[in-house]
C-alpha cells in the first residue's frame, strides 16, 4: 500500500459514536439505509404571533445596523449573531432558525433594495397554493398564475413580472445559484418555510448574494400561510445605494461560467477547423472533448484559480461593480483556470471507465455512447489540450512560473493515477482488509491533488510561492479528504445531484471510508456478516442494501460525519495563519463551501433554467 503522504492525514475513526445522534423511528428499525443527520428540527419554530415575530423583526434590523458589511459572513458566523440576539431578546432557542433568517435579511436589505428589478429574482413555494386542486396549470414558465388569482401566489407573481422580476415557483431549486452566477440575477427575493432556507443559506448567502427572505409560518407544505406585509415591503421598493457594496465571490463565478458559455472559442479554437468539419472523423475526437469539457459540472476548479490569483494581485474582482461589468482577467490566467477543468473531466471519464458508472452530469457517460476506446482516447486527448492552454501562456506567466505549474499538474496527475491504482487493487474482496487510514490515504491521492495545483496555480501566477509552498498541500489535503468523505455519504442519497442509482460505490464493494469503518467497528457475527456481504456473489443492489443496514447499525454514518469536521478544523486552523487577508478570506470560502454539508434534494416540478434565461451558445 502507498505510504501516507503526512502524518497529519491520520484521524482516529472510532471518536464519534452512534448515541451522539439522534435517530428517528426509521432508522431504529431498520427501514431507511440513507445517513442521517443531527436533527435540527427544534431550531425551525416560527413565532406563532404576529406581534412576536414583528418584534424579533425589529430588533434584527436595529441588530444588523451594527455588523460589518464589508464581506459575507457563512453559516456559522450567522447562526452565532442569531443566538446573540435571542439572548438579547431572551426568547428561546427554537426560534433560532427564525432569527438568522432575519439577521441575514437586514444584513442585505439595502443592497437588495438598490438592484434594479429586472436583475432581481422571485422565487415562491407551490405549497402557497391551494393543496385541494389548484386550478392553474403549468406552461413553460412554471405556474400560470395570471388566469387563475385563486391564491396569494398570483398576487406576488403577477406584480412581479409587471415589475420585470424572474420568477420562479418551485421548492428550494437548486438552480437558484446557477441563474445568479449566469448574469442574469443580482438578488433574490424568496418566501419557503425555514427548512428550505437553512439549504439556502450555504450556497447563497456565503457567495455574497443580496437576498431577503419571508420564513412561512409552518413547514408542513400544506395551505400554509405567510406574513403578506412582508412581502410587499420590498417587491415594488427600489431605493439607490448610498453605502459601500459587500465583496463576494459572483462576479469571479460569473467569469468562470462566462469562459466555457461566451469566451471558450476564443480561449481554446478550434485546431480541426471547428464547427464546419465537426462531422469528418480526423475531427470527430476534438469536437467530442470540447462539447465535454464544456458541458455539465460545478466548474470550481477554475473558479478557485482565478480567485487565488485575485486574492494576491489587489483582490479586486471581488467588488461588485453597480453596472454588472464583470472583473477582466489576463487570456493566460484564464486560459490557465480552463486547464485545471479540462485535467479534471479527463480524469472523470476515465474514472467512470474504470468503474463503469453508467451515468454523469445526467446524461450517458462517455464511454458508454463512444465505447471504451474512444472514451479513453478522449480522456488522453483533454490532459494534452490542459497543458497546451498553460504552455501557451508561458510568454505572459514567464518561462519559470509555467514550467513550476506544469510541475504541479504533473505531480498531481501522478498521484491520482496512483490512487486510481491502488483504489482499483482494494476493489472487492480485497477490501476486506481496508483501514480508515488506507481510505483517507487513497483519499489524499486522488481528491487533494486537484484542489492543489488550482490554487497553486492562481498563486503561482501572481508571484513565488515561497510563503504558501507548505501550507497548499496540505490545506488541499484536509479539504480534498474531506470532500470525499462527504461525498461518500452522498452517494446513499439517489436524488442527489448526478446521482441516479444510490449506494453505487458499496454496489461495487468500494474501498470508502464508509467500508472502513464499519470493518473496524463490526465484532462477532456482525463481523461475519458483513465479510459475507463482501464477499459473496450477491446481485449489486442486495449487496448495497445490506451494507446501508450494516453502516447505519454500526454508527459508521455519524462516525464519518465527526471525520468530516475534524477535516475543516484542520484546514480552518491552516487558514488562520495566513496572509494576506482576502487569501484567508477565499479559504474560508472554499472550507465552508466543499466542506458544507449537501442540500436537500428540490421537491416537485421544477422549471428548467434554459426557459428563464436566454440559452447558451452552442459549441462545437
Amino acid at each position: 500500500m502507498i505510504a501516507p503522504t503526512n502524518a497529519e492525514i491520520e484521524h482516529d475513526p472510532t471518536s464519534a459514536k452512534p448515541t451522539d445522534v439522534e435517530q428517528s423511528p426509521s432508522q431504529a428499525d431498520g427501514s431507511d439505509d440513507k445517513p442521517r443527520r443531527r436533527s435540527t428540527s427544534h431550531l425551525k419554530l416560527v413565532p406563532e404571533t404576529l406581534e412576536q415575530r414583528e418584534y424579533i423583526k425589529s430588533a434584527a434590523e436595529q441588530y444588523a445596523r451594527t455588523l460589518d458589511r464589508s464581506r459575507p459572513f457563512n453559516k456559522s458566523e450567522l447562526e452565532g449573531h442569531g443566538r446573540k440576539l435571542l439572548e438579547q431578546l431572551n426568547q428561546p432557542e427554537k426560534f433560532l432558525g427564525f432569527a438568522m433568517v432575519l439577521v441575514g435579511n437586514f444584513f442585505w436589505k439595502q443592497q437588495f433594495l438598490a438592484i434594479p428589478f429586472e436583475r432581481r429574482l422571485l422565487l415562491l413555494p407551490h405549497c402557497l397554493k391551494h393543496a385541494d386542486g389548484c386550478p392553474a396549470d403549468y406552461d413553460e414558465f412554471g405556474l400560470d398564475c395570471e388566469k387563475c388569482g385563486a391564491c396569494s401566489i398570483a398576487d406576488y407573481k403577477v406584480k412581479a413580472e409587471q415589475l420585470g422580476y424572474k420568477v420562479l415557483v418551485a421548492e428550494g431549486s437548486p438552480i437558484v445559484l446557477k441563474i445568479i452566477i449566469s448574469g442574469h440575477v443580482d438578488g433574490i427575493l424568496g418566501v419557503a418555510c425555514l427548512n428550505v432556507l437553512e439549504k439556502a443559506i450555504d450556497k447563497v448567502l456565503l457567495a455574497g448574494v443580496p437576498s431577503y427572505a419571508i420564513p412561512l409560518h409552518s413547514g408542513d407544505c400544506k395551505n400554509t400561510t405567510l406574513d403578506e406585509a412582508w412581502v410587499w415591503d420590498c417587491l415594488d421598493k427600489y431605493e439607490p445605494l448610498t453605502e459601500d457594496r459587500t465583496t463576494g465571490y459572483v462576479p469571479m463565478m460569473r467569469v468562470s461560467n462566462q469562459m466555457f458559455e461566451e469566451q471558450f472559442d476564443e480561449l481554446l479554437p478550434a485546431v480541426r477547423g471547428g464547427s464546419g468539419s465537426a462531422d469528418t472523423l480526423l475531427a470527430e475526437t476534438e469536437s467530442i472533448a470540447r462539447d465535454w469539457l464544456v458541458q455539465g459540472g460545478k466548474r470550481f476548479r477554475p473558479f478557485i484559480t482565478l480567485a487565488a490569483y485575485d486574492a494576491l494581485t489587489g483582490s479586486d474582482a471581488t467588488r461588485t461593480i453597480s453596472d454588472g461589468t464583470l472583473p477582466e482577467f489576463p487570456v493566460s490566467v484564464r486560459r490557465t483556470a480552463l486547464a485545471m477543468e479540462a485535467f479534471h473531466k479527463a480524469s472523470l471519464v476515465h474514472d467512470d471507465i474504470q468503474d463503469d458508472d453508467p451515468y454523469r452530469y445526467g446524461q450517458e457517460t462517455l464511454h458508454k455512447r463512444y465505447g471504451i476506446g474512444p472514451a479513453i482516447n478522449i480522456g488522453d486527448y483533454l490532459i494534452g489540450l490542459g497543458y497546451r492552454l498553460i504552455s501557451q501562456g508561458r510568454k505572459d506567466l514567464g518561462a519559470e512560473a509555467a514550467a513550476d505549474i506544469l510541475d504541479r499538474l504533473a505531480n498531481a496527475h501522478l498521484k491520482l493515477c496512483e490512487g486510481q491504482g491502488a483504489e482499483l487493487r482494494w476493489t472487492g474482496e480485497h477490501s476486506i482488509k481496508l483501514t480508515a487510514l488506507d481510505a483517507m490515504k487513497l483519499y489524499a491521492l486522488k481528491t487533494s491533488p486537484a484542489f492543489e495545483a488550482a490554487l497553486y496555480a492562481g498563486l503561482r501566477m501572481a508571484g513565488p510561492m515561497d510563503a504558501y509552498e507548505t501550507m497548499v498541500p496540505t490545506f488541499c489535503r484536509h479539504l480534498g479528504v474531506g470532500f470525499q468523505i462527504l461525498n461518500d455519504l452522498q452517494d446513499w442519497d439517489e436524488q442527489a445531484p448526478n446521482k441516479l442509482v444510490a449506494g453505487r460505490d458499496a454496489e461495487l464493494a468500494k474501498p470508502t471510508i464508509l467500508l472502513a469503518l464499519a470493518l473496524d467497528a463490526a465484532k462477532g457475527p456482525g463481523r461475519e456478516e458483513l465479510e459475507g456481504v463482501i464477499r459473496g456473489t450477491l446481485p449489486p443492489q442486495v449487496r448495497a442494501e445490506k451494507l446501508g443496514r450494516l453502516y447505519r447499525q454500526l454508527g459508521v454514518f455519524e462516525r464519518a460525519e465527526v471525520l468530516v469536521d475534524k477535516c475543516r478544523t484542520r484546514a480552518e486552523a491552516l487558514a488562520d495563519e495566513v496572509q494576506p487577508e482576502a487569501l484567508r478570506r477565499l479559504l474560508y470560502f472554499l472550507i465552508d463551501t466543499v466542506l458544507a454539508a449537501p442540500a436537500a434534494p428540490p421537491v416537485g416540478p421544477l422549471v428548467k433554467l434554459q426557459t428563464l434565461l436566454p440559452l447558451a451558445p452552442a459549441h462545437s
